[in-house]
């Protein structure tokens, strides 16, 4: 059967939309996908058509594809089936509502919203519209993930019952951010550890301990807390989290998650891995360990009791050497070939459209919904609060 064509607008040109795009537009044949192919039939940038059009240049998108200065002309093209949020997360609420309302389907990048009042706004609208609508928690959908899970199904390392997760990197904030207006340490923008690196530990714990068990088995986590706020602009700049997952006997009892992120330190110190694990998936029988970036990590290894271990390399694919393509975010690069990984999430994306589905087949939106509430519930017993006009359900301009 021939591949189905999927066509795509880009609402945001920033360093990330310029990512993913580059990923979108490679022959999915490189990574051994033969039943979709993705196309960009448009792009907006909120700034300027101008801008737009450059981002079409940058990407190599079709030379139909149309730039527009607004977004609310790309949500009125009518050859897009679906969009993909590439705003800040600050703006994600407005831009999916206004693109829902529209009346096409949408992946909206992670953290999904601001908060839960604003995710579950979006999935009633998705659903009374029977439109598709998926958080782009990448990550999720990598080989290597689905590996991980698989083999906590299987059985093989035991019930689990307790996952380490650490997103942490180390920047200088005075120096670097001394403005204040850096998306990481901007209120105005949901700055912060927690929702921008701290989602990447939080998907590693739900999805080793929540999305593993059988839907009529998953309960909701209680949730203990620790922050340490940024004093420049009184965003969290560390933050630690203990999830308690409520098991029963059969499933190994209750199933502790610890999750860590912040940007003062790194478990990765030279971005090469060599510092060990920053995931560690522990049950009764073995553990996994996944190494970092946990948001793209490359390298397992499966340590059994029986003291068999399996370590695994995990490239990601692309058109290979001499190929002249590169990719990469925020101007640092891959090798020569080597794709960033983010047509994993889009080919999941492309398949549901096709096939009718509405919400991503690695995490659903109720799912979404949850760890939005988990975020919730740390900022409310830290007393993080960001700007009302960035927490509200209601049409606001940003």
């Amino acid at each position: 059967m021939a591949p189905r064509t999927v066509r795509w607008g880009i609402l945001a040109t920033g360093l990330i939309a310029e990512t993913f795009t580059k990923d979108l537009l490679l022959d999915p044949a490189t990574r051994d996908v033969h039943d979709v192919i993705h196309t960009v039939v448009a792009a907006a940038s909120s700034s300027s058509k101008e801008r737009a059009e450059q981002f079409l240049k940058t990407v190599g998108a079709p030379a139909s594809a149309q730039a527009y200065g607004s977004y609310q002309e790309l949500v009125q093209n009518p050859e897009i089936d679906i969009v993909y949020i590439a705003t800040p997360h600050s703006h994600h609420y407005q831009n999916a509502m206004l693109a829902l309302e529209a009346g096409l389907n949408v992946l909206c990048e992670k953290a999904f919203t601001v908060n839960a009042a604003q995710a579950k706004q979006l999935v009633q609208l998705a659903r009374s519209k029977n439109l598709f609508l998926m958080e782009a928690v990448w990550t999720r959908y990598f080989p290597l993930s689905i590996y991980v899970r698989d083999t906590i199904t299987s059985g093989r390392i035991g019930p689990v019952t307790r996952v380490f997760a650490d997103n942490s990197r180390a920047n200088d904030p005075e120096g670097a951010w001394a403005d204040g207006k850096h998306r990481m340490v901007n209120p105005d923008l949901a700055g912060g550890a927690l929702l921008d690196l701290g989602i990447y530990s939080l998907t590693w714990v739900f999805q080793t301990l929540y999305t593993t068990q059988p839907v009529g088995n998953r309960k909701a986590p209680t949730v203990v807390s620790s922050m340490t706020k940024y004093p420049a602009t009184g965003v969290d700049e560390r933050t630690s989290i203990l999830l308690t997952f409520p098991r029963s006997a059969e499933q190994g009892y209750d199933a502790h998650g610890i999750a860590t992120t912040g940007f003062r330190a790194t478990t990765d110190t030279d971005n090469k891995g060599t510092s060990g694990a920053s995931v560690r998936i522990m049950g009764s029988k073995g553990e996994i360990q996944v190494w970092p970036p946990i948001y793209r990590p490359t390298k397992t290894r499966l340590i059994l009791s029986s003291g068999e271990t399996e370590d695994k390399e995990w490239p990601q694919p692309g058109p290979g050497k001499g190929s002249g393509w590169y990719n990469g975010f925020s101007g640092d690069n891959h090798d020569e070939g080597v794709g960033h990984g983010m047509f994993w999430e889009a080919d999941e994306a492309a398949r549901a459209v096709i096939e009718g589905r509405k919400e991503g087949k690695f995490e659903g939106l109720d799912e979404s919904v949850l760890i939005m509430e988990v975020m919730d519930e740390v900022r409310k017993q830290n007393d993080l609060k960001y700007p009302d006009k960035i927490e509200s359900t209601e049409k606001v301009n940003l």
